[in-house]
């Protein structure tokens, strides 16, 4: 039988030392992956950019637009094709989410982005509004943001927006389904005189 003395200096043993360069290796390889991951997702939005690249430049405002029959003030989260919300344009600056102030007037909507590109939406590209949940990957209560439906080149898009004041939304919508249907009523008019010349 062992004496308790002999026992308890056997149990006496110092704590085991930190082994800093695991440690110190943990941590670089941690950063180094999350560097990676963020160098992905930069390659893969300058890649969406570039297939993208064939949207035309965005229009700017005219300089005599009129008086706003309304305006507003929040943020504009971001377009995407038509229909899919999750299809984010980042062509033409559309990809970046930012500060904006609309102006709608008979010429189109003016959409200007403090710190982001500025752009115009002609009251003939325009197709409609309504209201929605969700855009480009932001997602907010249902009706929180008004989307705004317009074409530009060959493609139609979805543009998001949310005022500070998130009742002046329905206004909004009734304001530009109006003027994209006597926009488009106009433009069909036309055409079917032009047709009917021939």
């Amino acid at each position: 039988m062992t004496p308790p003395l002999i026992q308890l200096a056997e149990a006496q043993r110092s704590a085991p030392v930190t082994d800093w360069a695991s440690r110190i290796a943990w941590v670089v390889g941690l950063l180094v992956f999350v560097v990676f991951v963020y160098w992905l997702m930069r390659e893969g939005w300058k890649w969406r950019g570039r297939l993208q690249g064939d949207l035309p430049e965005l229009p700017s405002a005219p300089a005599d637009a009129g008086e706003p029959k309304l305006t507003m003030s929040g943020r504009y989260h971001g377009s995407t094709t038509a229909g899919q919300w999750l299809d984010r344009i980042v062509a033409r600056g559309l990809g970046t989410r930012s500060r904006a102030e609309l102006a709608l007037t008979d010429q189109g909507l003016d959409v200007v982005r403090p710190g982001a590109q500025d752009f115009f939406v002609p009251a003939a590209a325009l197709r409609g509004a309504r209201l929605d949940k969700g855009i480009a990957g932001k997602v907010l209560t249902e009706g929180g943001l008004l989307i705004v439906t317009w074409e530009h080149g060959d493609r139609q898009i979805d543009s998001g927006f949310r005022s500070d004041r998130a009742s002046e939304h329905p206004a909004w919508v009734e304001a530009l389904d109006r003027l994209s249907t006597t926009e488009n009523t106009n433009s069909t008019t036309e055409h079917t005189e032009t047709e009917g010349a021939r």
